[in-house]
């Protein structure tokens, strides 16, 4: 089972789970977990090979559905899903996998389809930190500044150290394995006939215009919204921002 960090109770609403993108984990979205739990309960996740999570040997959507499936039954049996980037395909094979665990689901930053940026740089800078040299995050981040040039990168990766155990809670070798499985999107024979909301960064290339045909061939109710001022990373740089829209959402489709 998925490790979980719950927020705020049950209600007579349904629980919005949410689903973190490659290299995060449920604690990443602890600040907006906790705002949007104001209304009802809302669990973040660690996927598969990520933060508290078990490690498995494959990295795959299938498997990510699965995960998630296993999760909302054990919470009753049907949820709302949040999912950013590659969480956010993950929630897509949900819905397409097992509609009836899924109320609605909103898709951020992400789109059906397969990318051509590699994130296996990243795993390499990782794997350059010397973690017997490391006490505190910010030696952690010293190191990896001098082979990555994003200081926003840099703080976010130390999130995933386990500094007591002085390592990564990534399994770092088997999402560089499945890393053409993580960029691309596997051919799922199904539609997804409930809203879904398709909410972008406005300054961010991951959801184009050509998308729009495949995105409607799998999810007909789609709905589509940019955040202005903002990339890929739209709920930590414009986390209020974010945080009233996925509301907006959920209000008008409640």
């Amino acid at each position: 089972m998925l490790n979980m960090i719950r927020h705020g109770s049950a209600t007579d609403q349904p629980p919005l789970v949410i689903v973190h993108g490659l290299f995060g984990s449920a604690r990443n979205w602890g600040v907006i977990s906790k705002r949007l739990s104001d209304q009802r309960e809302v669990i973040a996740v660690d996927q598969r090979n990520h933060g508290d999570s078990p490690w498995q040997d494959s990295h795959n959507y299938e498997g990510m559905a699965a995960d998630i499936a296993e999760m909302i039954e054990s919470l009753g049996g049907r949820a709302d899903v949040l999912g950013h980037s590659m969480g956010g395909k993950a929630a897509m094979a949900l819905a397409l996998t097992r509609p009836e665990l899924v109320n609605r689901a909103i898709f951020a930053d992400i789109a059906p389809v397969t990318y051509t940026h590699d994130q296996n740089q990243n795993i390499a800078a990782m794997r350059s930190v010397d973690l017997a040299r490391v006490e505190k995050r910010s030696d952690a981040n010293d190191q990896l500044a001098k082979v990555l040039d994003d200081p926003t990168l840099c703080s976010f990766f130390t999130q995933s150290l386990d500094l007591k155990e002085k390592r990564w809670k990534l399994n770092l070798d088997v999402l560089e394995a499945e890393m053409a499985k993580i960029l691309g999107f596997p051919e799922i024979g199904a539609r997804f006939e409930r809203p879904v909301l398709f909410l972008s960064g406005a300054e961010s290339t991951y959801v184009l215009p050509e998308h729009r045909d495949r995105i409607r061939a799998l999810f007909p109710a789609a709905k589509f919204a940019k955040l202005p001022g903002c990339g890929h990373w739209l709920h930590a740089e414009k986390p209020r921002e974010f945080e009233a829209a996925v509301r907006a959402f959920l209000d008008l489709t409640a």
